[in-house]
């Protein structure tokens, strides 16, 4: 069914390129694509109030996590106390700089910034439409990279690992800080990124006739990759956000495998490395990520080797694995099981990050571990090896195109989107 486009009424699923005419949504309902079931648009009641709410207060306990003391530890009658900026500083005094700025970016900077741009845009303040379009660009680009939650399992990992040495407590700023987390990422989800380019700026007018339920590529169409415009599939730069694309990103399986190979370069000697050096009454004991699971199990700590050994051994082994296959399928190899992959991919994009744990575990037993001659703990090449390899399989999931999967499948014919309860 032909259909004159309407801005407000019509998406290419980013995920699939099919064309989805949305429904009326009503308050705290969501439009999903009805070929791969990507989440398309969420109508929230109180758009404005709610984000400002929870970026207000988020940002609030940042405050107050980096005035007091975060964690403490006592062994044998030695203490320590740590407060949040002091561990780049550790990290920046033992010559890894590199960590501790991954730190600062990842755990600090970046939400802050996402949570301040939020404030901005959602409440219209008066600025320069440039500098808006400029600010929602970053948002939604920075947004994944954000691991203050990621820091704080790996704060309660640590705890576990410590038990064993002392007794561990936790200071002022932890309570804050954990409320943070929930609070940051609760207002994330509550800025819909089609509704926030909305209201910046009006969505291109296209007037031509369009056929729901078939792929933007197949109508000579592209969806703008930052503020979701539908544009001729000629048309490079966007009319609205400026950005420049492609109907397809560019070189997109050649730039994922050659990130996907660098990982896997980086991957042996981060294993095979140590990634912390325990010195314990001047007996320095280096360790790898495998020695630390293994030390946890033998210790009788299950639950939180089994963590460990997921999320830093199975997870970037099983990731790379999979963005090989996503690449394999995609260039016309494979079942045309497209449904299958789109969850792979989905999968890939959700857990990548979370890799990142065991990276910031060794950043607070760095910090925290500080006893003379008793107990200390530094961090080693491994871990910065380590680091590199999750944000390289970061990458290479952000730069493989998953329409490339769906342009292998025949038009499902769907024209309507479903709603789903929030």
């Amino acid at each position: 069914m032909c259909e004159q486009h309407h801005a407000a009424r019509h998406i290419l699923c980013p995920q699939c390129d099919l064309l989805v005419a949305l429904p009326h949504l009503e308050h705290r309902h969501k439009a999903a694509c009805p070929r791969c079931g990507t989440t398309l648009t969420t109508a929230w009641d109180a758009p404005r109030q709610r984000p400002t709410a929870y970026a207000l207060s988020a940002l609030f306990m940042l405050l107050l996590s980096n005035l007091f003391p975060f964690v403490n530890m006592n062994v044998a009658g030695v203490s320590s106390e740590i407060e949040l900026l002091e561990i780049p500083n550790v990290l920046f005094s033992e010559d890894y700089a590199s960590l501790g700025t991954f730190f600062i970016v990842f755990v600090q900077l970046v939400p802050a910034f996402c949570l301040v741009t939020i404030l901005l845009l959602v409440n219209q303040v008066r600025m320069p439409r440039s500098l808006q379009i400029h600010l929602a660009t970053i948002l939604f680009r920075l947004k994944s990279w954000g691991m203050a939650e990621i820091f704080l399992a790996g704060v309660l990992v640590s705890f576990v690992k410590l038990m064993a040495y002392g007794d561990i407590g936790i200071g002022s700023s932890f309570i804050p800080w954990c409320l943070f987390c929930v609070l940051q990422l609760r207002a994330f989800q509550c800025v819909d990124r089609r509704w926030l380019w909305d209201d910046i700026a009006p969505m291109p007018h296209l007037p031509v006739p369009m056929k729901v339920g078939v792929s933007g590529l197949r109508q000579g169409l592209r969806s703008c990759p930052c503020c979701t415009a539908i544009l001729p599939a000629d048309q490079l730069e966007c009319t609205r956000c400026h950005t420049m694309a492609h109907p397809r990103r560019k070189n997109s399986l050649q730039w994922t495998m050659a990130l996907l190979i660098t990982s896997f370069i980086l991957y042996l000697p981060a294993n095979l490395l140590p990634i912390m050096i325990t010195d314990l009454l001047g007996d320095k004991m280096p360790s790898t990520i495998m020695a630390g699971v293994i030390l946890l199990w033998s210790e009788g700590s299950y639950p939180v080797a089994g963590v460990i050994f997921i999320a830093s051994i199975m997870v970037p082994t099983l990731k790379m694995i999979s963005i090989a296959w996503l690449c394999w399928d995609a260039n016309g190899h494979g079942k045309r099981d497209c449904e299958r992959m789109h969850l792979i991919y989905e999968v890939v994009e959700f857990v990548g990050r979370w890799s990142m744990i065991d990276v910031f575990v060794i950043a607070v037993l760095s910090a925290l571990v500080r006893m003379g001659g008793l107990m200390n703990i530094y961090p080693d090449i491994g871990a910065l090896m380590f680091a590199l390899v999750v944000i390289m399989t970061m990458f290479s999931a952000m730069t493989f195109d998953p329409r490339l999967t769906w342009d292998r499948e025949p038009e499902p014919g769907h024209e309507e989107s479903y709603k789903h309860g929030n």
